[in-house]
């Protein structure tokens, strides 16, 4: 059955529900965080929300959105995304880059969340260690950048780093071991 309690999802095309991961603590604390395709001003974009699962497992309650990828973009494609914990409680999320030419480029560009990887605290605040915090023009969430439609991620249990898979635009999806500040290319270089 259904949860009660879910963020509303926008779902068209490849939007809808995209994630759902539990907290490290989660046996103290319940709380799940939800990646979704989320309508507003502009069009649509992925967003997380954190709420805490009932005992009965049928609803969450205390529901707040700690992340909303802007711009929002009138398009159905590339959400990204994938919700990630690494071994310190920072939480990465993928953020597509929406597909569309128009909107594409803005992977390469610091300001915008599209085609980024960011990582956050469990509230949605910004760790001060991460590679953009202080740079004028940049997001400071942002952790990595030129990336397409990331769908796939995990943290390496041996070396704490982040791998992840973007699908490329010809076949030939990448793999790629994410490191702070780094700029995976797209759109301008793809081997795909």
């Amino acid at each position: 059955d259904p949860i009660a309690g879910v963020p509303e999802v926008a779902a068209r095309g490849q939007g809808g529900l995209l994630d759902v991961a539990l907290d490290p603590r989660f046996g103290e604390n319940r709380l799940v965080y939800l990646s979704y395709a989320e309508a507003g001003e502009g069009g649509n974009g992925t967003a997380v929300a954190r709420g805490r699962l009932g005992e009965d497992l049928t609803s969450l309650s205390d529901v707040e959105v700690i992340f909303r990828q802007q711009p929002k973009e009138d398009s159905t494609a590339h959400f990204g995304s994938r919700l990630v914990f690494d071994g310190e409680g920072h939480l990465f999320v993928t953020l597509g880059e929406r597909s569309d030419a128009r909107f594409r480029v803005q992977a390469q560009d610091l300001n915008s969340h599209l085609g980024k990887i960011v990582r956050i605290n469990p509230d949605g605040s910004v760790p001060q260690d991460n590679p953009f915090v202080g740079q004028e023009g940049a997001l400071p969430e942002i952790w990595s950048y030129g990336n397409r439609n990331v769908q796939a991620a995990s943290i390496n249990p041996q070396t704490g780093v982040l791998w992840e898979i973007e699908h490329g635009p010809r076949g030939g999806d990448e793999l790629n071991i994410v490191e702070p500040g780094a700029n995976y290319g797209w759109p301008v270089v793809s081997l795909g």
